[in-house]
């Protein structure tokens, strides 16, 4: 059976603190996830294991010496040659993996508008077209629909050889991988199972780690205590010698002063040594509670103050067809959005989710301080005003914000400070922003977009805690049905109105 063995690998950038330091890992045949925080070194490894890559300490081997290896980088704007050889490959498996992936060689003509997700699927058919022995993914399901996703997966599903996959998808971690390695604090850390699996473990060994750390932190207490107690009594025991010394009694002999002066100076060395056994205790008991790392909660709940909606139904369409412009896309039935419910938009792209979208905010009469509307993009132009107009907040109010940024994962000091911002900080900030303004009804598109998963997950939180309207669009099975109980469909031309399958209502806020 093929493998890949990683021994002792360290790497670091130039004048940069390592990535990766001293990494066992073994790499067997079947689908392995790499999960964890953007920056952290996912990409980073898998530059290593092909080779592109050589790292600072330790050694990368394989079995048998010769693995044949294709890689899938996360961007797709450039054309390979791969590509079109694969496009008019005649042998078996290329034209099976066409038919599964609904790829058309005509569509090689317009490559430059080729969507991402549609120039992904011809990346990774190339790749597979090969017959790898390692097929290398990163984030293979940016930007693709619910369909494209389904056709992706069920091509990759049956790759044979060592795949390895950097996502954030967790709908794809847990129907594809049966191993899950974890960059976190440093570590790297491989667990068996899909992405939920793998999750309840890590959150386990978590949370024996805390019950351990409070063991450490009571005991440390009352060595704590015990030190103060002795420091005193030792203290006392000085006292009591300087004054006897003073006010020596007459009637001692001077065999009995000596002797209890001796006693005087044992006891005071006892507890001399006691205190430094103690203190011995304390600093290997710091020692011990040093050397436990755990993930910041959210601390309480972002919307104690809420002040709902004073109307019940905040948005309104009748039923009638959608048009976009002169072009029908599909027959809707009336529809309304109340305080507090929870919808899924869900389609294909290009069925017309975002002109549903504009069609309900523009027949609104909500005032448009009270409605948040977060698109799929954020412009560059339109990120640095927002980070300006963070900035000339008064002090109270910028505060209050900053508290709702870093409750989303980003580290306010370094927002404020920084030239630009990311498309994954400008969404949370612009979702803080929202928030802070206590809007009644959250519009989002798309909101795991340029997030990794450690903020997918704070995300979920935050917005399961939300007590006010959302309506979501979102190719994330797991974060829309944890988060919404209705689904609109927009298919073969018609909205329907259905309970979002799984949909967990009571699961919110935990």
């Amino acid at each position: 059976m093929p493998s890949i063995d990683l021994v002792g690998v360290s790497f670091a950038h130039s004048d940069s603190v390592p990535l990766i330091t001293d990494l066992d890992l073994e790499l067997r045949a079947g689908w392995t996830g790499l999960v964890g925080p953007n920056g952290i070194g996912k990409t980073t490894l898998l530059g290593l294991i092909a080779g592109r890559i050589t790292p600072d300490a330790g050694r990368i081997g394989s079995h048998p010496a010769a693995l044949s290896l294709c890689e899938c980088a996360q961007s797709t704007h450039d054309w390979a040659v791969d590509i079109e050889a694969f496009a008019h490959d005649t042998e078996r498996i290329a034209c099976r993996l066409r038919g599964r992936l609904k790829l058309d060689a005509d569509e090689l003509l317009r490559w430059e508008s080729l969507s991402p997700g549609e120039r992904k699927r011809w990346q990774i058919g190339a790749a597979m077209s090969r017959r790898p022995d390692v097929l290398l993914l990163d984030e293979p399901t940016n930007h693709l629909d619910s369909h494209a996703r389904d056709l992706l997966f069920d091509a990759i599903a049956d790759f044979r050889g060592i795949g390895i996959v950097v996502s954030h998808d967790r709908t794809l971690l847990n129907r594809l991988c049966d191993r899950i390695v974890r960059f976190s604090h440093g570590r790297i850390s491989p667990y068996r199972g899909g992405y939920d699996v793998a999750r309840a473990t890590w959150e386990d060994e978590q949370q024996q780690a805390h019950n351990s750390h409070q063991r450490i932190r009571r005991e440390q207490k009352k060595l704590e205590a015990r030190l103060t107690e002795r420091r005193s009594q030792q203290n006392h025991a000085v006292a009591r010698t300087r004054t006897s010394k003073r006010m020596k009694n007459p009637r001692d002999s001077a065999a009995r002063g000596t002797f209890k002066a001796a006693r005087r100076r044992s006891a005071i060395n006892a507890l001399g040594r006691e205190i430094g056994i103690v203190k011995h205790g304390i600093e290997r008991l710091e020692k011990q509670a040093s050397g436990y790392a755990f993930e910041k909660d959210l601390g309480r709940s972002l919307f104690v103050d809420f002040t709902p909606a004073k109307r019940s139904t905040l948005f309104a369409l009748e039923e009638g067809t959608v048009l976009a412009g002169d072009r029908w896309l599909f027959e809707c039935p009336s529809l309304q959005i109340g305080r507090s419910d929870r919808i899924r938009l869900h389609g294909e792209n290009g069925t017309g989710k975002t002109t549903l979208i504009d069609r309900l905010r523009s027949n609104s009469t909500l005032p448009r301080d009270r409605c948040l509307y977060l698109p799929q993009e954020l412009g560059v132009e339109r990120r640095r005003a927002m980070l300006d107009e963070a900035r000339a907040l008064d002090a109270e109010t910028r505060g209050r914000l900053m508290h709702l940024v870093a409750a989303l994962g980003v580290d306010p000091e370094a927002l404020l400070e920084s030239q630009s911002v990311s498309p994954g900080e400008a969404r949370k900030l612009a979702l803080a922003t929202g928030l802070a303004r206590q809007v009644w009804a959250l519009i989002i598109d798309e909101p795991t977009n340029h997030l990794d998963l450690p903020s997918i997950e704070r995300l979920e939180n935050c917005l399961a805690e939300y007590p006010g309207a959302l309506l979501l669009v979102s190719h994330d099975d797991a974060f829309a049905s944890r988060l919404t109980e209705t689904r609109w469909e927009i298919r073969d031309g018609l909205l329907t109105s259905t309970r979002e399958p799984d949909a967990a209502g009571d699961s919110r806020g935990g």
